[in-house]
């Protein structure tokens, strides 16, 4: 998986203080100053958040180059509809027989990675075969698992990038959409870290679970090693992989 920040709105945070200070001034828009202090934009920026006062975040938009995710990935990125997406088109470009996620868990079972292995890529050589006999690739694709891999281009803003945080960096999460959006948090905090300072589950960044009876037990966790006068707990999600992406 790669995941990188290709466009950004320049100075995001800036941008950011200056529509949040509209709200609260009744001078002429174009008397007010866009530049100013970055630190001041800063603490503005963590007063908005601790207010839930998020419209002004909206000014500030990222786009990510996004490769080597799965279609299982795919299909979860796009519930999240305040985005753009454009997503490799597997009318046009072919699959190679080596284009697919292997799940880590498959390790943790003897004989799993190769029996996945193996069923895979016999998928996608009865695509290749499809293709040479001369189906179209539109219509061939209907045998490939969803494990093959994909590209697209992401543009999302700083409140859909925090909203999408705190569902798909939660324990809950599949590893995978983890994985990714660790990486986008991270690609985004080096040019916004306060933006990007409160990115991360429910439990780690307030202090509540949303999932009720569906919940991975790390709130209580958190309240018991809090209890006891211990430190934090971070950790992953079972694959070694990180959840909380600016401070990872």
């Amino acid at each position: 998986m790669k995941v990188r920040l290709v466009a950004h709105t320049p100075a995001p945070e800036l941008v950011v203080a200056r529509a949040a200070r509209t709200c609260y001034s009744h001078l002429d828009l174009g008397s007010l100053p866009f530049g100013g202090d970055p630190a001041a934009a800063s603490r503005l920026i963590s007063r908005l958040l601790d207010s839930g006062h998020l419209s002004p975040l909206e000014h500030a938009v990222f786009t990510f180059a996004v490769s080597d995710v799965s279609r299982v990935t795919l299909a979860q990125l796009t519930r999240h509809r305040l985005a753009s997406y454009s997503v490799e088109s597997q009318r046009q470009v072919p699959v190679g027989p080596s284009s697919y996620v292997e799940p880590p868990s498959l390790l943790r079972v003897p004989g799993a990675r190769e029996l996945f292995s193996a069923q895979v890529r016999s998928a996608i050589d009865c695509y290749r075969r499809l293709v040479e006999l001369g189906v179209r690739r539109e219509d061939a694709r209907y045998c490939l698992p969803q494990a093959v891999t994909t590209s697209l281009f992401l543009t999302l803003n700083a409140r859909e990038l925090l909203l999408v945080a705190s569902q798909r960096l939660c324990r809950r999460a599949q590893w995978e959409i983890r994985r990714l959006v660790h990486l986008m948090v991270r690609e985004a905090s080096r040019v916004a870290p306060a933006l990007m300072a409160r990115a991360g589950p429910p439990c780690l960044k307030e202090g509540v679970c949303p999932e009720g009876r569906f919940s991975c037990g790390r709130l209580d966790e958190l309240r018991r090693a809090g209890a006891a006068g211990g430190p934090r707990q971070g950790g992953g999600g079972g694959d070694g992989r990180p959840e909380v992406g600016s401070g990872a």
